[in-house]
């Protein structure tokens, strides 16, 4: 009975060995230099425990898209154009902001997997409780409770991004790191790949039901990414430095900061927002160029942009082209991302500035190949396509760059800049009203441009001895 089980156990070895060897084609020669010798046997295990949970969590969030999916629920409820404006602000920069002063708390954690788990468990339930507050509050308390559940699933996000990198800095081997994150978001863009086609090409009648549906498979993903995550065999960690958040903010801040790598990191990483930010632009742009019309006011352009999705098939394709453009590239990026971060950065940057060039040279001339069916939509698929270089590129620099023991300060402390940056993002939604979409594209692109000449100042961080 002892031989059968250990002969199934070396069967299932192989085959994990198998696939990991496959999906990363290392050697022998670049594995466990970076890792706890604990670690190194598990690499399979925990290469593909990895990809699993990224994969269900990843796909949870794109189910409920808050720039897409949940606006167009919230019109749906009837939310004014101001609340459904709220909600990208809420999600990113409530995830983002309170990293630096979770950070320390993590810390005083030595396995962090469970911080991890504990955060894609609330996210789960948070969403699990939109479904409840729909189908039993009347349309304006749903609102509200949504928006609520939208800030508390926005701060157990920020736990898991603290916790994740340096989770992932311990149990997977710094020249897959990269492959690991780029192939789940592959995988994780043919789950909402599947919904655009079906919506798109209606196959399915976009409706608040099925929308409910959605949000149900996205609560259980994330609670099935929280169990599988605690599947690794995670080493205990440094727990030193855990002081109140309060009485080592400025310590950690500039401790950060006196690496000059770091401060090139942020900066280049403050310039690539406009990555994050432009979606909702070309939204307006597309319907600048249907009404030829210019924009009066925010609120205005938001309740058009809120308008456009209620067809189904206009929703399908604006996530058709975020899909597909995550599908083809992640995976790609990952690997160029093992490999140099630092290029892929410069790379993204570039593609990103090419786009808003020829947009702005395209509204400037009144050239006519903006008004193609399939440009816009085109247009917004590089941009997606260079989004995800950037979050991928910038991801793996940071955990290649930053030694264990500074890790999640690093972390924090990047994300944290990042997400007030991101709360001035509305000063460009001023200023597309203000001055037009010609001046915005405008700054766009410097601000890109600017990335990628700070950017070929960073390390190789990549290089091995």
């Amino acid at each position: 009975m002892s031989t059968n089980s250990t002969s199934d156990n070396r069967a299932n070895k192989t085959t994990l060995e198998s696939v990991y060897l496959a999906l990363t084609s290392e050697d022998d020669g670049r594995l466990c230099k970076d890792i706890p010798e604990s670690a190194c046997n598990d690499q399979p295990k925990h290469f593909l425990s990895h990809v699993i949970s990224l994969t269900s969590s990843k796909s949870a969030d794109s189910l409920i898209d808050p720039k897409l999916i949940l606006a167009w629920l919230f019109t749906q409820l009837g939310a004014s154009a101001f609340i459904v404006g709220l909600l990208v602000p809420i999600r990113e920069a409530g995830a983002l902001l309170p990293q630096l002063f979770i950070a320390n708390w993590v810390r005083q954690r030595s396995q962090r997997k469970w911080v991890w788990a504990i955060g894609s468990a609330i996210q789960g339930m948070c969403v699990i409780g939109m479904v409840v507050a729909i189908m039993s509050l009347d349309q304006e308390d749903a609102v509200y409770v949504l928006l609520g559940l939208v800030s508390v699933l926005a701060l157990a996000r920020s736990f898991c991004s603290v916790s994740y990198k340096d989770v992932l800095g311990k149990t997977v081997s710094k020249s897959t790191r990269g492959t690991a994150t780029g192939l789940a978001t592959s995988l994780a863009a043919i789950t909402i790949l599947t919904f655009a086609i079906l919506i798109s090409f209606s196959i399915v009648t976009l409706s608040i039901d099925i929308i409910l549906i959605l949000l149900t498979i996205a609560g259980l993903l994330w609670l099935f990414a929280a169990i599988n995550f605690l599947s690794l065999t995670e080493h205990s960690g440094a727990t030193e430095g855990g002081a109140s958040a309060i009485h080592g903010l400025a310590q950690r801040v500039r401790r950060a900061f006196q690496d000059n790598q770091f401060s090139l990191f942020i900066a280049t990483r403050a310039c690539l927002v406009t990555s994050t930010l432009a979606p909702p632009f070309i939204l307006l742009l597309q319907q600048q160029l249907n009404t030829k019309q210019q924009l009066i006011t925010s609120n205005t352009a938001l309740e058009e942009i809120s308008s456009s999705l209620n067809l189904g098939s206009d929703l399908g394709l604006l996530i058709l082209a975020s899909a597909l453009a995550s599908l083809f590239s992640s995976y790609i990026w990952g690997r160029l991302a093992d490999r140099s971060s630092r290029k892929v950065l410069i790379f993204a940057a570039c593609t990103s500035a090419l786009m808003y060039a020829v947009i702005t040279i395209g509204l400037l001339t009144e050239a006519s190949f903006l008004t193609e069916p399939f440009a816009v939509p085109l247009i917004l698929f590089v941009i997606m396509v260079a989004y995800q270089g950037v979050n991928l590129g910038r991801s793996t620099h940071l955990v290649d760059m930053a030694p264990e023991e500074k890790r999640a300060d690093y972390t924090a402390v990047s994300n944290t800049v990042i997400g007030l940056v991101l709360t001035l993002g509305s000063l460009f939604g001023w200023l597309a009203q203000s001055y037009g979409l010609v001046v915005l594209f405008s700054i766009f692109f410097l601000l890109a441009s600017l990335a990628a000449i700070i950017a070929t100042r960073l390390s190789e961080v990549q290089q091995t001895e």
